[in-house]
């Protein structure tokens, strides 16, 4: 079972927060809002808050550039993952993958799954990473962002978390480009 090991010291990561709309402005944006207080209540560091229209090209080239800069560990995407025409924001986070997190979605399916019922299916929540960041795409409701960080992130982000975390291995997450 999981648990915090309080005898480890808190490893605070800094995260950039980016809201995928083609109607929002920051002042609307209540999925992004719970995702920066949830983010700064458990001792997180916000870098940086964004939000792009519905394009993939926009999305991808935003996550990149997040990817590229060194201030950053973790960046969660809200708003677009879904069915429709328009919901391109899964394929842009794996246009910049290097290797995809494939058991975030089938667990943020299991934690949805008891909030929503099968409703649960219509959602393409994905992780991933590139650069040696971790990427999130999180639903765009307020109800969804809360539960992948109350139910995920939340831990796999807290250093101290046992039995293992996403904090302990990002030293190594690049290590294959230290090879010869």
């Amino acid at each position: 079972m999981s648990r915090i090991d309080e005898t480890m010291e808190f490893i605070p990561v800094r995260i950039a927060v980016l809201t995928v709309s083609d109607s929002r402005s920051v002042d609307e944006d209540r999925s992004g809002d719970v995702l920066v207080q949830r983010i700064q209540e458990a001792g997180h560091v916000v870098v940086d808050r964004m939000i792009v229209r519905d394009e993939r090209d926009e999305i991808a080239s935003r996550l990149r550039m997040w990817s590229e800069t060194p201030v950053i560990d973790v960046v969660i995407s809200t708003g677009g993952t879904g069915l429709t025409g328009r919901d391109v924001t899964v394929e842009a986070h794996r246009d910049v993958y290097e290797k995809e997190i494939d058991a975030f979605g089938t667990v943020f399916t299991m934690i949805s799954m008891q909030k929503i019922g099968t409703s649960a299916v219509q959602s393409r929540a994905t992780g991933g990473v590139a650069n040696g960041t971790y990427m999130f795409a999180l639903p765009g409701s307020p109800g969804a962002c809360k539960d992948a960080w109350d139910e995920i992130l939340k831990w796999q982000l807290d250093y101290r978390h046992r039995p293992c975390n996403f904090v302990g291995i990002m030293p190594r997450l690049e290590e294959h480009k230290r090879r010869k």
